[in-house]
C-alpha cells in the first residue's frame, strides 16, 4: 500500500510540473509578443522565471525546463549563465533541436557567427525540416558576410510559408549586398514582396531595386525600346516610385523619359488616361523624395506653367473637386503643390477628402509641407527662410519611411550587456542627445525601441527638424523632441546633463558659435556614454571639386543651381572623378546635394572630439566595432587615438569608419 501512495505523489508532481512548464512556455510567449509593451514583456518573462524556479526544485533535470531557463537567462543579458544551462539541457536529453537553435543564438550574441551556424547544422542534423535552424544558417551566414548564400536561405524560407519579420528583415540587409548584373525575375518577384511588406525601412532597398529595374528595362543599351503602357503595369517600378529612392543615373533618366512621355500625351490628347494614373502618381511621389532634382526641358515646364495656370483659373471659376483631380497629378510631377499659387484654395478640403489614391501625393506635396511649416515658426532659424524663393526652401533629407526593425529593450540593460557598465545607480529614465539627427530616423529608433529614455535630437536643418517632428507626432512618439543647435546650447547651459550622446552628421563650417567638444563635454557627467564615428562621408574627389565650384563663383544653393551641377555631374557621369559621387544616396536629392556641397560636415569638430576623447584620465574607450559591426579590441584602437592626439597622421582613425564608444570617468 505503501509504496503505491508513493508512486501516485510522484505522478503528482510530474503533473504539476507539466502545468508549471505549459505556464512557464506561455509566459515566456507574451514575453517576446509585439503587441505588449516592454515593461509587459518584461513582466511577463519574471513570472516565467518563476514557473521555471518552482518546476525546476520538484525536477531538477527536466531539459526542457533548463533550455528556457536559458532563454530568460539570454534575454537578460546573462549569456553565461545561459550557455551553461543549454549545454546542461542537453546532457540530461541529448539530439534536441532546441537546444542546439539556443546555442546558436547564444554564439551569434557572442559575436561568433561561424560557431552559430555550427550549432545551427547539428540541430539540422537531428531535424531537417527545422525552420528555426535553418533561419538560424541563414542569419549566421549573413554575420559572416555571406549575403548571397544567406539571402538564398531567407527566400527558401519564405516559400515554405516561415514569413517572419526577422526572415524580411534579414532579407532586406542582404540585398542591400547583393550585385545585380542580369534581369532575373526570381530577384523582382523578391523585391515586390519586400516592397510590399509592411513594418519593414523601404528606403534602403533603392541600391537593390534600381539595379533591378536598370537590368530589366536594358538600360545600358541606347537601342532599348521602352513603352508607355508596359512601364504604367509594372508593379516593381511602381512600389519603387512609391516607397525608395534609387540611386542609379540610368534609373533617373528613365523616370524622367517616363514623365516626359506621359506629358507629351496629356498635351496631345488633352486628358490623362486612367491607364497612366497610378504611373503618373507614384512619379509626384518619387519627383517630392528626390527634392524635385529630376530635369525638365523647356517644352515641358512650358506645359506645366500652363497646366498650374489653368488649375488657378478652376478655382476662380469654382470646379468641383472632381475637375481638378488630373491637372493635380501632372503638377506634382514637376514641383510642390504647397509651392504653387492655387495652394490657400487646396486648403479647403481635408487631405481625407480625396481620391485614396491621391492621398499620399497630396500629403508629401502638400498637407505635409503645411503641417511642416507650421513647425518651423516656432524656431527663430525660419527667419533665416523669409528671403528664399518657396521652391529653394531646404528640403528634409535623408528622406526615410519607415523604422528599421528592432526588438525593444532598454538603455540601461544595453549599458550593461553591450559595455559592460555599471547601471545600479542610473535614474529610471536616460536622457539621450543626438547630435546631428539629421531627419530622424535614428533618433526615432532609440526613442521607439527604448524603453527607459528621452531623446533629444538636434539638427542645423530646420527642415529636417520639422519633418521629424511632424513624423514623430503622427507616430504618438512622447518622449522624443528635435531641436536646433540654439536650444540645445542653451539647454546644457542651463545646466542640464545628458547619459547618453550618439554623434550623427557633424555641424557644417557655418556653425561658428558651436564647439561639439565642449557641448559633449559639459552635457556629460560621470559614466555618460559618447558614440561617435571616425569616418566622415561626402568626401568623394567630385565632393571637392563642387565645393570649389561653390566657393570661387560664390553660388547659392537655389534649386535651379543645385539642377544644373548635378546636370554638370551626370552628363560626366563616366568619368571616374565623378563616379563615386553619382554611386551615393544624397546625390539623388537636392537635399543631399545641398547638405554635402552648401553644408559640408566640419572635419575639425570630429578632431576635436577625438582629441578630448583621448584623454585617458577623462575618458575609457569601451567598444569598438568595425563597418561590418564586429567588434575590435580595444588596445590597439585606443594607442591609435593616443597617437593621433600627439600629432601622428600614420595611425590616423579618420576614415577608418569605426564605431566607438567612451565612457566619462569622472
Amino acid at each position: 500500500m505503501r509504496a503505491k501512495h508513493q508512486v501516485q505523489i510522484s505522478q503528482s508532481q510530474q503533473a504539476h510540473v507539466a502545468r508549471l512548464l505549459l505556464q512557464a512556455n506561455l509566459a515566456y510567449g507574451e514575453s517576446n509578443s509585439k503587441g505588449l509593451s516592454h515593461i509587459q514583456r518584461l513582466k511577463a518573462r519574471q513570472e516565467c522565471r518563476g514557473y521555471l524556479n518552482e518546476a525546476l526544485a520538484l525536477k531538477p533535470e527536466h531539459a526542457g525546463g533548463l533550455g528556457l531557463l536559458g532563454r530568460v537567462e539570454m534575454d537578460d543579458g546573462q549569456l553565461e549563465k545561459a550557455h551553461n544551462l543549454f549545454n546542461a539541457s542537453l546532457n540530461h536529453q541529448p539530439g534536441q533541436v532546441q537546444q542546439y537553435c539556443n546555442l546558436g543564438y547564444w554564439a551569434l550574441k557572442t559575436e561568433r557567427p561561424a560557431l552559430a551556424e555550427q550549432y545551427f547544422l547539428q540541430a539540422l542534423d537531428c531535424d531537417r525540416q527545422s525552420a528555426a535552424a535553418f533561419c538560424g544558417v541563414a542569419h549566421a551566414k549573413r554575420l559572416q558576410g555571406q549575403f548571397d548564400v544567406a539571402y538564398l536561405h531567407y527566400r527558401k524560407l519564405l516559400e515554405t510559408g516561415a514569413e517572419w519579420d526577422s526572415v524580411y528583415s534579414g532579407m532586406l540587409t542582404c540585398a542591400q549586398h547583393l550585385e545585380v548584373n542580369k534581369a532575373d525575375a526570381a530577384l523582382a518577384h523578391d523585391a515586390i514582396a519586400l516592397l510590399q511588406r509592411d513594418g519593414l525601412p523601404h528606403q534602403e532597398l533603392g541600391r537593390f531595386v534600381g539595379a533591378i529595374i536598370h537590368q530589366q528595362y536594358d538600360l545600358d543599351n541606347p537601342d532599348a525600346q521602352i513603352f508607355l503602357d508596359a512601364a504604367s503595369d509594372d508593379e516593381l517600378l511602381i512600389l519603387a516610385l512609391q516607397k525608395t529612392l534609387m540611386p542609379n543615373p540610368a534609373v533617373e533618366e528613365l523616370v524622367t523619359m517616363l514623365r516626359r512621355a506621359i506629358i507629351a500625351e496629356v498635351a496631345k490628347t488633352v486628358e490623362l488616361r486612367d491607364e497612366l494614373q497610378r504611373l503618373t502618381l507614384a512619379i509626384a511621389q518619387y519627383a517630392d523624395r528626390t527634392g524635385y532634382a529630376l530635369a525638365a526641358e523647356d517644352d515641358e515646364e512650358r506645359l506645366v506653367s500652363a497646366i498650374n495656370d489653368s488649375i488657378q483659373a478652376q478655382f476662380a471659376l469654382g470646379e468641383e473637386q472632381d475637375g481638378l483631380i488630373g491637372s493635380l497629378m501632372i503638377s506634382a510631377m514637376y514641383g510642390a503643390l504647397f509651392h504653387q499659387p492655387f495652394a490657400v484654395q487646396l486648403g479647403q478640403w481635408n487631405l481625407m477628402d480625396w481620391p485614396l489614391a491621391l492621398q499620399p501625393v497630396l500629403a508629401a506635396s502638400y498637407y505635409d509641407r503645411a503641417e511642416e511649416e507650421a513647425i518651423k515658426q516656432n524656431f527663430d532659424e525660419k527667419a533665416e527662410e523669409l528671403c528664399l524663393d518657396k521652391t529653394d526652401v531646404p528640403q528634409a533629407w535623408p528622406s526615410w519611411s519607415q523604422l528599421a526593425y528592432r526588438t525593444e529593450s532598454s538603455l540601461k540593460t544595453l549599458m550593461a550587456t553591450e559595455l559592460g557598465l555599471d547601471t545600479e545607480n542610473l535614474p529610471a529614465t536616460l536622457r539621450i542627445m543626438v547630435c546631428g539627427a539629421q531627419s530622424g530616423q535614428r533618433a526615432m529608433e532609440l526613442a521607439g525601441y527604448l524603453d527607459d529614455v528621452e531623446v533629444i535630437a538636434v539638427d542645423e536643418s530646420l527642415a529636417n527638424i520639422a519633418k521629424a517632428t511632424r513624423m514623430a507626432n503622427e507616430m504618438g512618439m512622447e518622449n522624443i523632441v528635435f531641436w536646433p543647435w540654439s536650444i540645445a546650447q542653451r539647454f546644457v547651459a542651463d545646466g542640464h546633463q545628458v547619459h547618453w550622446i550618439e554623434i550623427g552628421r557633424l555641424p557644417s563650417p557655418a556653425m561658428t558659435s558651436l564647439s561639439l567638444a565642449a557641448l559633449v563635454n559639459e552635457a556629460t557627467g560621470s559614466g555618460a556614454v559618447v558614440h561617435m564615428h571616425t569616418a566622415i562621408a561626402e568626401q568623394t574627389s567630385g565632393d571637392k571639386q563642387i565645393r570649389k565650384l561653390v566657393a570661387e563663383h560664390k553660388l547659392q544653393p537655389s534649386r535651379q543651381t543645385l539642377r544644373q551641377l548635378r546636370r554638370m555631374v551626370l552628363s560626366n557621369r563616366n568619368d571616374a572623378a565623378w563616379q563615386e559621387l553619382t554611386a551615393d544616396a544624397d546625390f539623388f536629392s537636392l537635399g543631399g546635394c545641398r547638405d554635402r556641397w552648401f553644408r559640408p560636415q566640419d572635419t575639425a569638430q570630429l578632431k576635436e572630439l577625438m582629441a578630448m576623447a583621448s584623454n585617458e584620465v577623462e575618458w575609457k574607450l569601451v567598444k569598438a566595432r568595425d563597418v561590418d559591426g564586429h567588434s575590435l579590441a580595444t588596445g590597439p584602437v585606443q594607442q591609435q587615438i593616443q597617437a593621433e592626439a600627439l600629432g601622428s597622421e600614420v595611425q590616423s582613425l579618420m576614415g577608418q569608419n569605426l564605431s566607438v564608444y567612451f565612457v566619462k570617468r569622472r
